[in-house]
C-alpha cells in the first residue's frame, strides 16, 4: 500500500490537505463547501494550522514524523521523528522503515492556540462516536450467523 511515491507524491499531500480542510470546516460549520475556497476566515485558519503525522507499524510501534528526509535510497522511508523521551530531545532521531511495515498513517490538523500542552499518543479511533445523531449504522460483524438467522429454534 505505501511506497516512496505515496510519501513523496500526491497521496500524502492530499491527506495532509484533507486534514487541514476538515479542521477548518469544523471551525466554520455554517460555511457551505462551495464557499470554502473564497471564505477569508477559512483561508486564514488553513494557513495557521499545524499538522501532526503519525505512522503505525505492523509490530504495534508508532512514530510521529517531524520531517521526511530526502535521501538517495528510495527503498525505505527515512524521517526524523519526534522523540517522546526527554533524554532524546537534545538531538535528532532519524528512523529508516521498510514501506511494507507501515500499516497506517494518520494526519492530525490543529490550530496552535488549541493544541493541548501535553500531546497524548493517538492510538486510533472507535468505529462510531457516542452521539445519537451519528448518521451511519454500526457495521455488522462478519462472524457466523446466530441460531435465529440459520432458522434454528
Amino acid at each position: 500500500m505505501f511506497s516512496h511515491d505515496w510519501f513523496h507524491g500526491l497521496a500524502f499531500e492530499e491527506q495532509k490537505f484533507e486534514a487541514r480542510l476538515r479542521c477548518a470546516a469544523g471551525h466554520f460549520p455554517k460555511v457551505p463547501p462551495e464557499e470554502w475556497r473564497d471564505h477569508e476566515g477559512m483561508a486564514k485558519l488553513l494557513d495557521e494550522l499545524e499538522l501532526r503525522v503519525l505512522i503505525y507499524l505492523r509490530d504495534g510501534f508508532s512514530y510521529e514524523v517531524k520531517q521526511i528526509a530526502d535521501v538517495q535510497c528510495k527503498s525505505h522511508l527515512v524521517f526524523e521523528c519526534m522523540p517522546v523521551d526527554e533524554h532524546y530531545k537534545v538531538g535528532s532521531f532519524v528512523v529508516s522503515l521498510p514501506y511494507d511495515e507501515i500499516v497506517r498513517v494518520e494526519v492530525f490538523a490543529v490550530h496552535p492556540e488549541e493544541k493541548p500542552e501535553d500531546f497524548p499518543q493517538i492510538t486510533g479511533f472507535r468505529g462510531r462516536p457516542d452521539s445519537p445523531d451519528y448518521p451511519y449504522p454500526e457495521p455488522k460483524s462478519p462472524g457466523k450467523p446466530g441460531r435465529a438467522e440459520r432458522g434454528e429454534a
